[in-house]
């Protein structure tokens, strides 16, 4: 098994920074939709994604 490397200073940091941003991110109030697709929002970077296919408009 290989030891992992320490971390220098600055990715420790950004890595605090992403995650307090994660936790102060206000949570999407999206309404239900009716006769969508199931599980997460499938508009993704401007693209719509299906079985790992996107199609950019």
């Amino acid at each position: 098994m290989s030891q992992q490397k320490e971390l220098p200073p600055e990715a420790k940091r950004a890595l605090a920074e992403a995650e307090e941003r994660r936790k102060t991110a206000a949570k999407l109030d999206l309404p239900k939709e009716l006769g969508g697709r199931a599980g997460p929002e499938p508009v993704r970077f401007g693209d719509w994604e299906n079985k790992g296919l996107a199609v950019d408009f």
